[in-house]
């Protein structure tokens, strides 16, 4: 499966590329988790293809921590841009790029 479908889905990926090279990007649950925890999240992104346990664990966290969420691409995919094998759940570290993708996700 590609998770790039059109040329919105492109300009996400790249935006997430973009956030690993700053150093704005923790990948994996336990990054993700301790990042909205520790306040340092401003987007976490948990992949279309997550479980359903892990979609209802990051929803529940990000509305306690008011923190953005959206579910966006596949595990390959968001995996591949980060520089990793595999990934269900990333979060945005970076406040301006973490705009940008919202934006461009969309509600």
């Amino acid at each position: 499966m590609n998770g790039f479908q059109n040329n919105k889905d492109k300009k996400i990926y790249s935006l997430l590329g973009i956030c690993r090279k700053a150093g704005c990007i923790k990948a994996g649950e336990f990054q993700t988790e301790k990042a909205v925890k520790s306040g340092l999240a401003f987007l976490v992104i948990v992949a279309e293809d997550a479980s359903e346990n892990t979609k209802k664990k990051f929803k529940n966290m990000t509305d306690f921590y008011e923190v953005p969420y959206r579910e966006f691409g596949v595990k390959d995919e968001l995996g591949k841009c980060v520089g990793c094998e595999f990934r269900a759940s990333l979060a945005v570290t970076n406040s301006g790029l973490a705009d940008k993708i919202i934006s461009g996700i969309g509600q």
